[in-house]
């Protein structure tokens, strides 16, 4: 089916440049230091590795658990104050962490840095689906989503070369780029007043939670997230087996490289000629198959071209989820609904980086190194099936429009 393109040209206004530009800077921040926090403190401090894993579970899990509620706190007092506040709190976790020689200390600080997340993430999908128009939101969550590839490359090469003057310099430095995206936001974001309605706040919640459609597109989503983390679990052990260590330098450049170059012109490829909810499906079904193939590659360059199709499939996910939450969404609770979503990433996340290792020790136990993948292959067909029933009441965009003029409503 033919989707009509949109009537009006897609013109970026200077808050929608700003959020793209402060993605860009959040995401360069964190993987600045993040990824330098295991290698100072166990690799130059001799810390356990099992303690230092243990602060950035805890950081994750800190993060997503309070993105559920950051959303809901968005439909009550507006998005604005609730990103700056976490880009504020994210700059003192991050710089606390440079001055960390204690294990409590570098957990207090991963908790706070954890905060700043929690309170920014799903406020700033709420800021973008309230500047955009409707039939330029997948476009939009698009470019922001090229922009927080661009940094998740060039963060780990800044962090490289400030590792040299020190940790606390990477530490500080990467605090400091919150602190700049938080003026660029002050500056170009406009304070967006919440619309006054019946269940805003946290019993937007409650709301998102009753809400059937919404409810089963969001569990349904787990399976999802669970193949998205393989990238950092199953499939780097395989790319380290075939090609070593230096292995994972290539893999993720490939992964955010085609993300930053393809993923605009191919979602506006796929939004003219597909709805929406049909490109969701197509998309999880590709990174499922792209998980099984990686079973049948004997070679690093035969793993590689199954990670360009699992990132075909990947990149269009993002975009059309967002878009789907943001129409599911009644009018006045679109920061509650974003952060109900995150119950998805969250369960996703940490099920499928448990998973993803059981599969694969349970594959080399029993002498069957296809049985990790042609499960997750199956894990992607049947997240693609719920997803299509899950989706099956969900309406047009022209459709969705109408119903959020009559206000929200408990389906």
């Amino acid at each position: 089916m033919t989707v009509p393109a949109a009537s009006a040209a897609f013109r970026l206004s200077s808050a929608q440049l700003g959020l793209i530009a402060a993605n860009f800077l959040m995401w360069g921040g964190f993987f600045a230091v993040i990824p330098l926090v295991t290698v100072h403190f166990v690799d130059g401090l001799g810390w356990a590795a099992g303690s230092v894993g243990l602060v950035l579970g805890v950081r994750q899990l800190v993060q997503q658990g309070l993105t559920v509620f950051g959303g809901a706190w968005a439909d009550r007092i507006g998005p604005k104050p609730l990103i700056l506040a976490g880009c504020l709190i994210r700059t003192l976790g991050f710089c606390w962490m440079g001055f960390a020689d204690t294990l409590p200390v570098l957990l207090a600080a991963s908790v706070l840095a954890g905060i700043g997340g929690g309170l920014f993430d799903a406020p700033k999908n709420a800021a973008i689906t309230a500047v955009t128009r409707p039939d330029h939101r997948a476009r939009m969550f698009s470019l922001t989503s090229i922009s927080g590839n661009l940094g998740m490359v060039t963060g780990p090469l800044i962090g490289a070369a400030l590792i040299g003057l020190g940790f606390r310099t990477a530490a500080l430095a990467a605090g400091s780029v919150y602190l700049l995206a938080c003026a660029l936001l002050a500056l170009t974001l406009p304070h967006m007043r919440p619309e006054q309605v019946a269940g805003s706040g946290l019993a937007g919640l409650k709301t998102a939670a009753l809400d059937r459609r919404f409810r089963r597109f969001t569990l349904v989503l787990v399976g999802y997230f669970l193949l998205s983390t393989q990238l950092n679990v199953a499939v780097t052990l395989k790319a380290v087996s075939l090609a070593g260590p230096g292995a994972t330098g290539p893999l993720y450049g490939l992964s955010a490289g085609l993300a930053v170059v393809l993923q605009y012109p191919l979602l506006r490829f796929v939004e003219q000629r597909v709805r929406t909810r049909a490109a969701l499906v197509a998309a999880v079904l590709t990174v499922g198959l792209s998980l099984g193939l990686m079973g049948f590659a004997v070679t690093f360059g035969q793993l590689l071209a199954c990670v360009a199709l699992y990132s075909l499939g990947t990149m269009l996910v993002y975009p059309t989820q967002q878009t789907l939450t943001a129409r599911l969404a009644p009018a006045g609770l679109t920061g509650s609904y974003f952060g109900f979503s995150a119950i998805s990433l969250g369960l996703g996340g940490a099920v499928g980086n448990v998973v993803g290792g059981v599969l694969i020790d349970a594959g080399a136990r029993m002498g069957a190194p296809l049985l990790p993948w042609l499960s997750l292959m199956l894990v992607g067909l049947f997240t693609a099936l719920g997803l299509r029933w899950a989706l099956k009441e969900v309406p047009t965009r022209e459709e969705a429009e109408g119903l959020k003029e009559r206000g929200p409503t408990l389906r």
